[in-house]
């Protein structure tokens, strides 16, 4: 009697009236609902939260990144973005304070490129250099300049378009020695002419410098250029009515092939990164 009076007072029903209850209630088909468990959304892995994004850039902390996206200073795909929280793919044109970023470790690998490989980042070309550097690193880096397919030497891949840029500015860029193999001896006075500028249709040809190879046959030429294609190469010996029959890149600014055989690659020490950002 005394559980049946507490009960009372906490407004429960007891004894057969309980039972009684439930029975109705299952009667009425009102069974205990049960909730669904929620269904967590899988993250998608091409994905990243904006700030993170700038972050992993090296540009700041995620909560100073949220503080310039607050105040309109980053794009996405040319959108100013001030939304906390905004996802962009890895593949979108982020830009802070106008100069785009890159949510990936920078990362710079020199490679000594043998012969048979094409210089290019697109599929479906045969055997590229992107196959030999495939293991080097996880950021997406592309080579800088080109080598012709039959061409050999040095190669440098980065994601850093600082450093990129750099290459690309033939007045200003950096430069790099060529060893070439010429049909037949170099003409001083062919040599003269290069080194001095000439022009074909109107445009001026400049290099750094040229020289024969001590204690090679003439035919071996030392070209210093600044221009990052491979086809300038042949433009001038065509011009002058040679064949070329080797071209193989020795050095590029201060780095050279030293303990990297053919076909591997190294990645660049801190130092040398930093030599090439103060050229």
């Amino acid at each position: 009697m005394a559980k049946q009076r507490d009960n009372k007072r906490k407004g429960k029903p007891s004894g057969r009236g309980a039972n009684h209850t439930r029975k109705e209630s299952y009667a009425r088909g009102n069974a205990p609902i049960k909730k669904k468990p929620q269904q967590k959304s899988t993250p998608n892995p091409n994905e990243i939260r904006l700030n993170k994004y700038i972050a992993n850039s090296g540009m700041c902390s995620r909560r100073e990144a949220d503080e310039h996206i607050a105040i309109g200073l980053v794009t996405v795909n040319g959108k100013v973005i001030t939304e906390m929280g905004y996802k962009v793919k890895l593949d979108d044109e982020v830009r802070y304070d106008g100069a785009r970023i890159s949510p990936e470790k920078k990362a710079y690998v020199l490679l000594n490129k043998p012969k048979g490989f094409a210089t290019t980042t697109s599929e479906g070309k045969g055997r590229t250099v992107m196959d030999l550097v495939a293991n080097a690193t996880t950021s997406r880096i592309k080579p800088i300049g080109r080598l012709g397919r039959n061409s050999t030497g040095l190669l440098l891949f980065t994601n850093d378009d600082a450093v990129h840029n750099k290459f690309t500015n033939s007045k200003n860029g950096v430069a790099r020695l060529f060893h070439v193999e010429l049909d037949k001896n170099l003409k001083y006075e062919d040599l003269k002419q290069i080194k001095e500028g000439f022009k074909i249709a109107g445009k001026e040809i400049a290099v750094e410098d040229i020289s024969y190879i001590d204690g090679a046959p003439k035919r071996e030429i030392g070209l210093k250029i600044k221009n990052t294609g491979n086809t300038i190469i042949r433009t001038i010996f065509e011009h002058f009515k040679y064949d070329i029959i080797k071209v193989d890149c020795v050095m590029i600014a201060e780095l050279t092939k030293k303990d990297i055989p053919r076909g591997h690659w190294k990645h660049l020490t801190e130092l040398e990164v930093n030599n090439l950002k103060m050229l």
